[in-house]
C-alpha cells in the first residue's frame, strides 16, 4: 500500500502560519480521499479536515474552518494544509490520512502517517 509521510511541523507563535505535507508512495493518491487528523495532549484524535480523490468536495472540522486550507497535487502524490492565525489550541500531532472513494470525508480511514507535531505558543 505504500506509506504516509508527513513534514512540517515545528514550533510557531499564535497567529503565524504553518504548511503541513503529506507525502504518499505507492499507489497513487488519486484512488483516494485524504484528509488530516490531529491529536492533542491528553486529547483523543479528531478529523481536522478532508478532500474528496479529485478535489472536488472539501469539508472542514468548525473549529478550523476559515483558517485552515487542505489541497491536494494528484501528480505530485502530495497532500498540503496550510494552516494560518494558529492558536494554542491548535497544538497536536497532525496525522495524513486516505481511505477508499466511498463513504463519509470524515471517518472510517484505513492509511495513516505516523505525524508531525505542531506546537503554538501564547
Amino acid at each position: 500500500q505504500g506509506q504516509l509521510v508527513e513534514s512540517g511541523g515545528g514550533l510557531v507563535q499564535a497567529g503565524g502560519s504553518l504548511r503541513l505535507s503529506c507525502a504518499a508512495s505507492g499507489r497513487a493518491i488519486s484512488h483516494y480521499h485524504m484528509a488530516w487528523f490531529r491529536q492533542g495532549p491528553g486529547k483523543e484524535r479528531e478529523f481536522v479536515a478532508a478532500s474528496s480523490w479529485d478535489g472536488a468536495n472539501v469539508i472542514y472540522a468548525d473549529s478550523v474552518k476559515g483558517r485552515f486550507t487542505i489541497s491536494r497535487d494528484n501528480a505530485a502524490n502530495t497532500v498540503y494544509l496550510q494552516m494560518t492565525y494558529l492558536k494554542p489550541e491548535d497544538t497536536a500531532t497532525y496525522y495524513c490520512a486516505a481511505k477508499v472513494v466511498l463513504g463519509s470525508l470524515t471517518s472510517a480511514y484505513s492509511r495513516w502517517g505516523q505525524g508531525t507535531q505542531v506546537t503554538v505558543s501564547s
